[in-house]
């Protein structure tokens, strides 16, 4: 049975539409990427997973727990789906004026209620276990860029979720530390995380993902699994996009122009 499934998502933004009839399911222990230009819907639809947005329609489930947007759901709906996820955000968002520590341990404390002495104990384990043993103490603005996403890495894990969410984890850091946050999540992967990431990092998407999505224009336009999607395209749109990102790194050639082999 699918961890995740969702069911024709909805979202509008005024007049505009952002997701068109999404659906998508992920089984327990998969890597889903998420991949396509800038305002094709892929935020609004990893921020729906977790009720940071609230579509117009369309149903959620995580686990055991199922949201349906079109019928309104109460705000303890909504916090019972967010419970089951844990999300990496683009821009760490991290408290400035609290420590590494002090940010891993404030949901766990303030949300779940855990004892304060449990949740520092497991969060020194966590900063240890992204490489950041040594930097409880320090303040995000004493941190490197790739540092700091680690720590909202360890922040995310200590939710004990179901299911990680990461929104362009790397797509503001220096391209000197985009590696570090990389192997993390490689390692998360490989341990079995259940995970959804939004990126344009395509060698990242080949080498770990079990599913890719493109979508355009709020609609997934294919998915399946990375050496077809990343390869053999069958869509004219997904074959543009990828010789755009691709385009610095490899021949045209890497993508076939028919949907055949390369």
């Amino acid at each position: 049975m699918p961890l995740l499934e969702v069911t024709g998502l909805r979202a509008s933004f005024g007049d505009t539409p952002v997701l068109r009839g999404i659906s998508l399911s992920a089984e327990p222990g998969a890597v889903t990427v998420l991949i396509g230009p800038s305002g094709s819907g892929k935020t609004t639809f990893l921020r729906s997973l977790n009720a940071l947005e609230t579509p117009q329609s369309g149903v959620v489930r995580i686990g055991d727990t199922t949201v349906d947007y079109g019928a309104h759901p109460a705000r303890r709906q909504l916090a019972a789906l967010r419970a089951h996820s844990g999300m990496v955000f683009q821009a760490h968002h991290l408290f400035p004026h609290r420590t590494a520590l002090e940010n891993v341990i404030e949901g766990p404390v303030h949300a779940q209620h855990r004892p304060r002495a449990d949740a520092e104990r497991e969060a020194r384990d966590l900063l240890a276990r992204v490489g950041l043993a040594d930097c409880g103490d320090r303040r995000p603005a004493e941190l490197s860029g790739g540092q700091q996403q680690r720590v909202g890495i360890a922040r995310a894990l200590a939710l004990h979720p179901e299911l990680l969410l990461f929104d362009e984890p790397t797509s503001a850091l220096d391209p000197e530390t985009v590696g570090e946050v990389l192997q993390v999540m490689r390692d998360l992967a490989a341990e079995g995380w259940t995970m959804v990431v939004v990126t344009h990092e395509i060698a990242f998407a080949r080498e770990v993902a079990d599913q890719v999505a493109f979508l355009d224009g709020g609609v997934i336009l294919e998915q399946g699994p990375p050496d077809r999607i990343l390869t053999r395209p069958r869509e004219v749109r997904t074959r543009q996009f990828l010789r755009r990102v691709l385009e610095p790194l490899a021949a045209p050639s890497a993508i076939a122009d028919e949907g055949g082999a390369a």
